[in-house]
């Protein structure tokens, strides 16, 4: 067998037993699923009726408009939940002893942390369905044509990659369980820094500023342009931006810090 094909069948080995994980413990995925789920209702039923005012497109108004306005941001804050519990299972793995075992087998390098987010990935695809099921049974509609759809989830799937990929970094840097729980939290408050819940033209200048140019702002216009109808080519392409370089940037350096603990660990 070529060095490709090892790696390919070792991450599959990983993928396989990440799997388990999450199937063995179902009520993780429920969990991930359940913030965003109480943020969609809480912003739509409680503060909808007013941030809706004056939103309208497509014949809505008031708490309808908003509904129609906030789910793409409600499913951006979705992906980054979803990421926080990889920090969570790759600090396990690395304070936990199994990784020392993994040293002595003949296992790619690149497997252990290649099953984590491809695990994840998977994960976050399954809660952006149950969240955007919520979203449906309380009155979301979109016009979206099939190919739109399509490349909704294609443009969610690779912010999730890029966000779990910086969220595995962020478990191989923590020293603890504890940190890794709490280091990627900012990745929950930065939607809430962007065009996610309110337009961005309605903050104040220096705010509208860092929000206008951060990645989760053409991330989600992009996903609201392709599910409303409105124009995505100004922010598809800095959509794809970050998520590449985010990706790139984290894997580069779970990498160097996974080798890194690998070599510091005595065997």
């Amino acid at each position: 067998m070529t060095s490709l094909t090892l790696t390919l069948a070792d991450s599959a080995t990983m993928l396989r037993r990440n799997l388990k994980h999450q199937l063995r413990y179902p009520s993780l995925t429920l969990m991930l699923a359940g913030l965003p789920i109480v943020f969609l209702l809480l912003f739509v039923y409680v503060f909808g009726g007013q941030l809706g005012t004056g939103l309208g497109g497509h014949g809505a108004v008031g708490r309808d408009a908003y509904l129609t306005y906030v789910v793409p941001g409600i499913l951006i804050i979705t992906v980054a939940s979803a990421a926080l519990g990889t920090a969570i299972s790759v600090a396990t793995d690395m304070t936990g002893g199994i990784i020392d075992r993994f040293r002595t087998m003949a296992i790619s390098r690149g497997a252990v942390l290649t099953g984590h987010v491809i695990g994840s990935l998977l994960q976050t695809l399954a809660v952006l369905v149950l969240v955007l099921g919520v979203a449906l049974a309380i009155g979301f509609r979109s016009h979206a044509s099939a190919l739109e759809w399509l490349a909704t989830a294609g443009v969610l799937a690779m912010f999730a990659f890029a966000l779990i990929w910086l969220s595995a970094a962020l478990g191989m840097a923590a020293k603890s369980v504890e940190t890794a729980s709490n280091t990627p939290m900012f990745l929950t408050l930065l939607p809430f820094l962007s065009s996610g819940f309110v337009p961005t033209a309605t903050m104040p200048a220096g705010l509208r500023q860092f929000a206008e140019y951060e990645p989760f702002t053409p991330v989600t216009q992009t996903v609201r342009g392709l599910l409303t109808g409105a124009p995505v080519a100004t922010h598809a392409i800095p959509a794809i931006a970050w998520s590449a370089a985010i990706a790139l940037a984290s894997y580069l350096w779970a990498v160097r810090l996974y080798n890194r603990r690998r070599a510091a660990t005595p065997s």
